[in-house]
């Protein structure tokens, strides 16, 4: 018999949904086939089979929640599907006695529903703690119908993909108290801690963005073909900067700094109405522009699709913020525990700008941007961070896009 466990699903994820079972009790499974969904507040993933088999008993339902490690299933790797029947589990009907009548047995009490956790952590549906998939949840929020207002029709009070069309097609009736959901919450809770244990700076410098009026000129695209975004062009300086600021590019745990020689850089990235997520370009540091537009957009896929790996949200090391509009001129990070710094880079606005020639000043038409770092003062003060700011400015100064690219 093999144990199937939940597995570690990223830093800071102690437990996961089981949102869908694609196996029932006494199915064949293929090692490595997908045997259940997992949902938690940074991903939704699929979670293979650890061993060949038949599956004989499932211990966590549709809309259980789960600590990583616990056990959720077993598997037989020497049954045979079919060949006998697999140990029933308690939803399965009684089996039928060899000897005589069953007319004289009570009837056998129905199966009880796989019930979702109450504890508000069970998903973003609503307030009844039913559990939504991800299929249904992108029709209700695609409508703009929450789930909290809807009766749902399934097992146990599950809402069905036909509950959740016909609400979209009905549309919203009544104001509702939308509470907040798994992916906000635990967000909130980990930048709350954040801004109580690290005591934040911030400082912000406004360069020159001649660069990108370069970029603009030559193009856009890589010779591969992938779109360069000004948020990259940033990446790439912000990197190679690192490298004369080795203290930025740390880690902060039990009053030990440890310093990073590899820089693994977090991109943020929105997801929908469930918050942010940081998914993670590991070993950074030696990339050209051209790979790392194509990490970075590889990145981007799977956080659309939700398809993103533990492994990619996993060991950052520093993190940059691009700017969340054309007209943000900058933000200022929370640092990411256990990190030390956090670097935004405002919108690139075309301004005015004056320009001294031969002792004549002029005003043009420039290109501007403004970055920001939030550092942690244990490790740095204003002055080192405003250096590494300038620093930056001078690497997207003096970047050879032709080349990058």
């Amino acid at each position: 018999m093999v144990d199937v466990t939940l597995p570690s699903l990223g830093e800071s994820v102690t437990e996961g949904i089981i949102t869908q079972w694609f196996k029932k009790v006494g199915d064949a499974v293929a090692r490595d086939e997908p045997l259940f969904e997992v949902s938690t507040d940074k991903v939704d993933s699929e979670m293979p089979s650890p061993a060949a088999g038949v599956l004989v008993e499932i211990l966590a339902g549709e809309g259980d929640t789960v600590e990583t490690g616990s056990r959720v299933a077993v598997i037989d790797e020497k049954a045979v599907a079919g060949s006998a029947p697999a140990p029933a589990p308690a939803p399965e009907a009684p089996v039928a006695s060899a000897s005589p009548p069953p007319v004289t047995a009570p009837p056998a009490p129905a199966p009880t529903p796989v019930a979702s956790t109450t504890n508000g952590s069970a998903s973003e549906a609503g307030q009844s703690g039913v559990v939504v998939s991800p299929v249904i949840r992108k029709i209700l929020n695609d409508g703009g119908v929450e789930a909290s207002t809807i009766k749902g029709s399934g097992l146990g009070g599950a809402i069905t993909r036909r509950d959740a069309e016909r609400a979209v097609a009905d549309g919203p009736t009544e104001e509702i108290v939308v509470p907040l959901s798994n992916g906000r919450r635990r967000m909130g809770q980990h930048m709350s801690v954040s801004t109580q244990t690290t005591p934040h700076g911030f400082v912000a410098i406004e360069i020159d963005g001649a660069i990108f009026g370069e970029l603009e000129r030559i193009g856009r695209m890589t010779r591969e073909g992938v779109l360069i975004t000004d948020e990259m062009v940033v990446s790439l300086a912000a990197v190679r900067a690192l490298a004369e600021f080795e203290f930025l590019n740390a880690t902060f745990s039990d009053d030990e700094l440890t310093v990073h020689r590899t820089v693994n850089l977090g991109v943020m990235r929105h997801v929908d109405d469930d918050g942010l997520l940081v998914p993670v370009v590991h070993a950074a540091a030696g990339l050209t522009l051209r790979a790392l537009a194509r990490r970075v957009t590889e990145l981007g896929v799977r956080v659309e699709s939700r398809q993103l790996t533990a492994d990619d949200l996993m060991g950052g090391t520093f993190t940059l913020i691009g700017a969340p509009s054309e007209n943000t001129l900058f933000t200022e990070p929370i640092i990411i525990q256990p990190e030390v710094a956090a670097l935004s880079a405002g919108a690139v606005r075309r301004v005015p700008v004056v320009v001294e020639k031969d002792g004549v000043a002029s005003v043009e038409v420039g290109y501007r941007l403004v970055l920001g770092l939030s550092f942690d003062h244990r490790v740095c003060e204003a002055v080192a961070a405003v250096n590494y700011l300038e620093r930056v400015a001078e690497l997207l100064a003096g970047m050879d896009l032709e080349s990058e690219r």
